[in-house]
């Protein structure tokens, strides 16, 4: 069952999801957009330039692309950033054929980290498509947060560890790339801190709002924020963000957002993609802060 608005629902709705799963698609024709090929040699490009090592990681099946800062861990966490979604969907009822981002924010962010040792890593199916035999259509639709999605990123997690030698970790998740990371915290014991940046920390609340056919294969990091609470969060969201709205995010367990939003910074002039790289600085800090 693919992931759709209804067949009723209004002009707008569709419009609507042509930004939720086309990511900002614009006006441009599917024939033109960039072959996934070519969006994963601009990312690499990209982090080579910024002197990040590229490595690829395999697990359940899925080969995933990552990314690794120069600088040694040296005994301190490392902060790891998750991809969003990226290109799920090129129209409201056509998914795409490669879910490579065209915009890759949550490698923007990792490349704007000035807080000790950090690594990116992309989603399963992103980059790397044609050399991951499981992945299926439902992967990046319906399934983009179902177990073997997140037990695969949980084994590249302990392979980044390994590699890095890191002990400790800091999760960012950006958008999907939320509800990944916290599912994943919520089965580790060596995360010490949880960011998401305009991240989908309930999946449910999101598709009833959007009037969109349920995420039924995927795990939802609501049902699963109390293994959380202990951990130290911040959670950031745009004021004029319209995929995940800021009214949606205040309903979020109290294990997200702590005693009276305490976790939970809603930046007023931010949308759902611009321009998070930016203000990456001022989240980290806010994080940081006793």
């Amino acid at each position: 069952m693919k992931t759709k608005a209804p067949n009723n629902a209004p002009w707008h709705h569709r419009g609507l999801m042509a930004v939720l799963f086309g990511h900002f698609l614009g006006l441009a024709g599917c024939a033109q957009l960039p072959e996934g090929s070519v969006r994963r040699e601009r990312a690499t490009a990209l982090a080579v330039s910024q002197g990040w090592g590229p490595l690829t990681w395999v697990a359940g099946g899925f080969t995933l692309q990552g990314f690794v800062a120069p600088e040694p861990v040296a005994g301190r966490p490392l902060v790891l950033f998750i991809e969003g979604d990226g290109l799920a969907w090129l129209t409201p009822t056509t998914p795409a054929l490669d879910p490579t981002p065209l915009t890759p924010v949550a490698l923007q962010l990792a490349l704007a980290h000035r807080g000790g040792p950090a690594a990116y890593l992309g989603r399963p199916c992103q980059y790397r498509l044609a050399e991951s035999p499981a992945c299926q259509e439902r992967h990046w639709t319906q399934d983009r947060f179902g177990p073997e999605v997140i037990a695969a990123t949980q084994s590249v997690i302990d392979q980044i560890k390994s590699r890095t030698g890191a002990q400790r970790l800091v999760l960012v998740g950006y958008s999907g790339g939320g509800a990944v990371a916290a599912l994943a915290a919520s089965e580790r014991r060596d995360v010490v801190g949880l960011i998401t940046v305009a991240g989908n920390l309930d999946h449910q609340a999101w598709t009833r709002f959007h009037r969109l056919t349920p995420l039924s294969g995927s795990l939802n990091a609501a049902t699963q924020a109390w293994r959380l609470s202990h951990i130290k969060q911040w959670h950031v969201v745009g004021g004029r963000d319209t995929v995940m709205p800021p009214m949606l995010a205040h309903q979020w367990p109290q294990a997200f957002t702590g005693i009276g939003l305490s976790r939970l910074q809603v930046v007023p002039e931010a949308d759902h993609a611009c321009c998070w790289a930016q203000r990456w600085p001022a989240i980290w800090a806010a994080f940081e802060a006793p």
